[in-house]
């Protein structure tokens, strides 16, 4: 993993991942730099997710965002390429991968961008192939030497598709590979179910919108537990300071 400004070492999932036990890592996607710094100091944060439509929403300069965020996680932080040629990709994943040591050039799931993944894994850079909706597309993406494939369930919900069949196919045939080293980065999560079932069937990595994650906290049985708990030691009387 390429690193930013902040080192791996301070960051939680280095120890996951060094003490043997892999662990799936969590990218926030947004382009909201306030909502990864809020997440990040809960320790929610190995990576980021951006795409045109997310800097479109933010309403700032494209590159400016990239630094910003590079600068508050060492792990990868996708910046899309809007080229749909590769020799344009290629010059545009360049110029985003000079932003910040991580910065992985994200790039879809086209012809064309399969050429410059090809190219740009070659060169170093972390490839992370998006828009992708079918296992054997993630084969091809794969062999082109992608970090991350992005396959979007929530999409495939919407048209009365079963999203997680196709994280369930990605995982199985990736682990018949032991060498290979693409991640399954499951994306388009609507939900915390969605996010609970990629990591039963083993995806390496999840992208979630910031309110998914806050989700991620809430229970309603929680919330009564700690009422009640509180409740209780006021009639003590006592404080603990």
């Amino acid at each position: 993993m390429r690193l930013g400004k902040t080192s791996a070492f301070a960051h939680p999932s280095f120890f996951f991942r060094h003490a043997g036990l892999e662990f799936m890592k969590f990218f926030v996607d947004t382009a909201e730099v306030a909502e990864i710094r809020a997440l990040a100091e809960l320790c929610m944060v190995d990576g980021v997710t951006t795409n045109p439509s997310l800097i479109a929403k933010s309403g700032r300069d494209m590159k400016q965002v990239i630094a910003e965020i590079c600068a508050i996680t060492p792990g990868p932080v996708s910046a899309e390429v809007t080229a749909t040629d590769a020799t344009g990709m290629l010059a545009e994943g360049r110029f985003l991968r000079a932003i910040a040591p991580n910065v992985a050039v994200k790039v879809p799931l086209t012809e064309a961008g399969l050429i410059a993944c090809r190219t740009l894994a070659a060169e170093g850079a972390l490839v992370n192939v998006t828009l992708c909706f079918s296992a054997a597309q993630a084969l091809l993406a794969a062999k082109a030497g992608a970090a991350f494939i992005s396959p979007f369930v929530g999409r495939l919900d919407d048209i009365a598709t079963d999203g997680m069949r196709l994280i369930a196919d990605i995982v199985q045939i990736y682990r018949n590979y032991p060498t290979l080293r693409t991640e399954v980065l499951v994306a388009s999560i609507r939900h915390p179910i969605h996010l609970v079932e990629s990591a039963k069937l083993g995806a390496h990595v999840a992208t979630l919108p910031p309110a998914v994650i806050r989700q991620l906290l809430k229970h309603p049985l929680t919330d009564k537990g700690l009422e009640a708990f509180l409740a209780d030691w006021k009639k003590t009387g006592q404080s603990i300071l």
